[in-house]
């Protein structure tokens, strides 16, 4: 197995540590340890008392159980505890995938949910979003590459980097198109709580057999740093991730499950108010583009807090963005980081104050640029 390098990851290597605005994220603006600690009700007791004891290979049941009680309907039985969602998603992946699966995949989409099925030897198909549709999923097309050989279809809605995502309607299309040739759907739920209009979709294992879900709190959650992750698959497909997971990480350490355990049993009060912030920065983002429609054009995204303007007139925004970075300190993501030169990737999930500052600087360096 051979991973390509990751774009995205090299980009934010370089620059996400030096960036003096960074509207690049798509993520929510991070809570601090104090901040957490008093939104939870955690004493400095509780982790004076912790002991750093080896953990439970699935998590600690009692985490398990309240990651299931965010989702209705969702068996604790199904849980598994991770480093982040990305050591869930690559765990299953290599649980369930083999060389020469055919595995269908959603474009632009991000790195992992791709380039993983593909270090594994799979056969991959592309599910393309139709900018000219407003990054709108089509389940026609969709259905046009499902076969009897589909091993899973792996998808990311809300979507990064564009922000679109589908209804309970497509979601149900989707599993019947997977139900028909017994392929599973892999859903990487990562924006499922930062929706604008109606409610969250619905965890997928809570719907389909088949269906596996995985969540973080590194997006909705603010909590980026903690790397607390999980995954809702069936039990035999949690069985061979321990195999896999007793040659590398083990379990999740006692010291973040105790502070997951704490934010799950208080999952609203984090997020809404950074939910509440993050629309009063889309409305900033959507009057900002409207202003400079000859500089960009936006589909406004429907959830998460990224969005995926094309630069008119810019074939690719590389240099642009290195521009962008280098002499007015502002970070966003070329969209060659997703195989889509001409766009950036731009999150307005971060301080209000902040993002403000950051697409004024970028108008006026596009206008310079251009000119």
């Amino acid at each position: 197995m051979k991973l390509r390098s990751a774009p995205l990851e090299d980009w934010l290597r370089d620059y996400y540590f030096q960036a003096e605005i960074d509207i690049s994220s798509s993520g929510v603006q991070p809570y601090s340890m104090s901040e957490l600690r008093a939104i939870a009700g955690i004493s400095r007791e509780e982790i004076d008392d912790l002991v750093f004891d080896d953990g439970y290979s699935l998590g600690a049941p009692e985490v398990r159980s309240a990651v299931a009680a965010l989702e209705p309907g969702a068996d604790p039985g199904k849980v598994m505890t991770t480093n982040g969602s990305g050591e869930a998603i690559s765990l299953v992946m290599m649980a369930l995938l083999r060389p020469g699966d055919e595995v269908i995949v959603v474009a632009p989409g991000y790195h992992l949910l791709v380039e993983y099925a593909i270090a594994l030897g799979c056969t991959t198909k592309v599910w393309r979003l139709a900018e000219e549709r407003g990054w709108q999923a089509s389940l026609d097309e969709l259905a046009a590459l499902v076969t009897p050989q589909t091993r899973a279809i792996i998808v990311n809605f809300p979507q990064n980097p564009t922000g679109s995502t589908i209804g309970r309607a497509e979601m149900d299309a989707l599993i019947a198109l997977a139900g028909r040739v017994g392929a599973y759907v892999l859903w990487d739920a990562a924006f499922a709580r930062l929706v604008y209009d109606g409610d969250p979709l619905p965890d997928i294992s809570t719907r389909y057999e088949r269906g596996i879900g995985f969540g973080t709190f590194s997006k909705a959650f603010g909590l980026p740093g903690l790397r607390f992750g999980w995954c809702l698959a069936p039990p035999e497909v949690l069985e061979d991730c321990v195999r896999i997971r007793d040659y590398s990480t083990l379990h999740v350490s006692p010291l973040v499950e105790l502070l997951a355990l704490r934010v799950l049993r208080n999952a609203d009060a984090f997020v809404e108010p950074r939910l509440k912030q993050a629309a009063i920065n889309r409305e900033m983002v959507k009057q900002w583009a409207e202003r400079h429609g000859d500089l960009l054009s936006l589909s406004l995204p429907a959830a998460g807090v990224a969005a995926f303007p094309r630069l008119l007139e810019l074939d690719d925004t590389w240099d642009f963005c290195q521009e962008l970075f280098q002499r007015h300190g502002v970070l966003v993501i070329p969209g060659a980081c997703f195989d889509c030169p001409g766009h950036i990737r731009l999150g307005f999930g971060g301080p209000t104050d902040q993002l403000a500052q950051g697409l004024d600087r970028l108008a006026g360096a596009l206008a310079s640029w251009r000119r």
